[in-house]
């Protein structure tokens, strides 16, 4: 299984669809990711094998990420975040690539015509009274834009389980909520852009009118 958070990017989601590979999302944070399988269980090694890629069932925990660049690629061995692992196994890809002539560029620009390119961004809004978070969450409740980059908005609010609100439309994504250690409003944006395209304008547009929607500068 892979896992992520509501607030990394979709990508994982699509790529293990692709793949046939179960997936999870859970709420933000790195304890949540690695509830989301079962425990793994040990398992004869086939020849071969590297710790990151023992054997397992479909409902075992194989890969999780987070936004925040936290990563568990051997579940089996560190059920958490653990950048040593997570280097060891991008150093072997790396030379594995380049025994064949490609480099970690060229993979990611085949995921990109394969999938698109999947570009995040976050707004962060500071404030000095906590109640100026609740106030714009129930704005934004209240009011939420009928449209964003001139695609129909739907809108998923998580509560009672989470204080998250889910923009989503046609190959965009915004999500909404009070962060959890700062007092702060965050929102985390996503579109998806053909392989050869820039996102940045669309990004930079998403920003200004999620801005708008909550009644901040952009």
């Amino acid at each position: 299984m892979y896992a992520t958070t509501i607030v990394s990017s979709s990508l994982l989601r699509v790529l293990a669809e692709a793949r046939g590979v179960a997936y999870a999302q859970t709420l933000t944070g790195f304890k949540w990711i690695v509830r989301a399988g079962s425990a793994p269980q040990p398992a004869p090694e086939p020849p071969g094998a590297s710790a990151a890629h023992r054997p397992g069932t479909d409902t075992d925990l194989a890969f999780g990420y987070e936004e925040a660049l936290g990563y568990a690629v051997a579940p089996g061995l560190v059920r958490d975040k653990d950048g040593i692992t997570a280097a060891l196994l991008i150093a072997e890809l790396a030379a594995t690539l380049r025994a064949h002539g490609r480099t970690l560029v060229d993979r990611l620009d085949e995921l990109a015509a394969e999938f698109g390119r999947y570009a995040t961004d976050q707004l962060s809004v500071r404030v000095t009274d906590l109640a100026d978070i609740g106030a714009m969450m129930s704005r934004l409740r209240a009011a939420p834009p009928d449209a964003l980059l001139d695609r129909k908005v739907s809108v998923d609010d998580l509560l009672p389980d989470a204080d998250v609100l889910r923009l989503s439309a046609d190959r965009l994504r915004v999500v909404v909520r009070p962060s959890g250690t700062e007092p702060k409003l965050k929102a985390y944006l996503e579109v998806v852009v053909a392989a050869d395209a820039d996102p940045a304008p669309e990004l930079a547009r998403l920003r200004s009118e999620i801005s708008t929607a909550l009644g901040v500068p952009g």
